[in-house]
């Protein structure tokens, strides 16, 4: 999906992604615009789903999400087949992230749980479950240096 964004667009965006609780009166402010027409953008952004929804970040170690890991799975799946399996592991409440990606693995999975001990009953009482997996690696992650959920918006 392509969209057609013009700098008044981007402009929102990046003031947005910096703070998804920016009132539409700071909006329009910052924009040198009129409140009204700030919202009617924002409502087309949504609409075409330039802007998919609005979170708010939590930091994992306050909910005793202290491990992190990537998971590269290797499937049976054959070429495009894969909706099953990413069906399977998208419901995975400790998933946050399914890729299908290119080489030896077919996919890699970022999971958080709360220690190696829940990582393996992950491992064992879900991913297990699911046919197509015929193997996986796994790589804790011992310290995170950057991790930003933000996208570089270039307004040319």
């Amino acid at each position: 999906m392509l969209a057609n964004l013009d700098t008044i667009d981007l402009r929102i965006l990046e003031l947005m992604q910096e703070n998804a609780r920016i009132s539409n009166a700071d909006l329009a402010r910052e924009l040198e615009m009129a409140p009204s027409a700030v919202l009617e953008r924002v409502k087309k952004l949504e609409q075409k789903e330039v802007i998919q929804g609005y979170h708010t970040r939590i930091n994992p170690l306050a909910v005793q999400q202290k491990l992190l890991a990537f998971i590269f799975i290797r499937t049976t799946d054959g070429f495009g087949e894969t909706g099953k399996t990413t069906e399977a592991l998208s419901k995975i409440p400790e998933v946050q992230e399914v890729h299908h990606i290119a080489g030896e693995d077919c996919f890699i999975i970022k999971v958080r749980t709360e220690d190696t001990d829940a990582l393996m009953r992950l491992m064992r009482n879900s991913l297990k479950k699911i046919p197509r997996i015929a193997s996986t690696r796994t790589t804790i992650v011992l310290e995170t240096v950057k991790e930003e959920p933000y996208i570089v918006i270039a307004n040319d």
